[in-house]
């Protein structure tokens, strides 16, 4: 067991990663990665352009299985015997970078669409929204959508679509979410909006942020994970591993 992992008790963990590898065609995206992400915690993960990070969420949502190494999930959970669905279903939701939404139905319709639970054709039929309506409300202010709730999803800004996509997300109501670059593209109050909702969602659940953006890493406030060649480099505040030579070196450059 890796030495870091070593301090832990996994039942005080929401994702607990132990010596994870994966190779593609000889190469090693994953190698030996090792760290955890605590119940409720907001954490950032950077790193250079082939460092692991995508792999690694795949990893972590059934897309791809490690060659060797654990992935648990809420202390007992082993992601690595499981599917992307059954994943999707123990309450892990995975944000890409480009938002995906219904782009001709209300913000509010969005959200009902994503609604957790059996919506098989029967379970479609005796659909009722009543209780989970405050929910969807609920929602709405956290997203900070309540006055757009009746526009057409397709007219939204960028960035209003990264928090409805976020919204949707928080609708079937996961333990934990992985977000792909949510500052991409988005202008400079939606980059601190973005910051405060990630902020506003952490606690209840946790949440792992993949960035580029410093200053918006910056802004979260969190601890933060340094890839490189598919193990963790270095791990700390923002600050501390700004100032690590090895993070320097391979990523922030001089």
């Amino acid at each position: 067991m890796n030495a870091l992992l070593a301090q832990v008790d996994k039942k005080d963990t929401i994702l607990y990663l132990d010596g994870v590898s994966r190779a593609f065609d000889g190469y090693k995206a994953i190698n030996s990665l090792s760290f955890y992400v605590l119940a409720g915690e907001l954490r950032a993960i950077i790193g250079p352009n082939g460092a692991g990070k995508t792999t690694m969420m795949d990893i972590v949502t059934g897309k791809t299985k490690p060659d060797v190494g654990q992935v648990i999930f809420d202390g007992n959970v082993d992601l690595t015997k499981l599917d992307e669905a059954r994943i999707a279903n123990l309450g892990i939701g995975r944000k890409f970078q480009k938002p995906t939404v219904f782009e001709s139905h209300t913000v509010f319709d969005n959200l009902e669409l994503a609604l957790a639970g059996d919506r098989g054709v029967f379970a479609s039929l005796f659909f009722k929204l009543g209780e989970r309506k405050d929910l969807i409300e609920n929602t709405l202010e956290t997203i900070a959508l309540t006055d757009a709730r009746d526009r057409i999803a397709g007219s939204l800004s960028h960035g209003q679509k990264q928090w409805l996509e976020i919204g949707m997300l928080l609708m079937q109501e996961p333990d934990l979410l992985l977000v792909d670059e949510p500052a991409a593209g988005m202008t400079d109050a939606e980059t601190a909006a973005t910051a405060e909702l990630l902020k506003r969602i952490a606690g209840k659940r946790s949440v792992v942020v993949v960035e580029h953006d410093m200053e918006f890493v910056r802004s979260l406030e969190s601890k933060v994970t340094v890839l490189h060649e598919g193990s963790v480099l270095a791990e700390g505040s923002l600050d501390k591993v700004q100032a690590d030579e090895r993070v320097i070196e391979v990523y922030l450059g001089r």
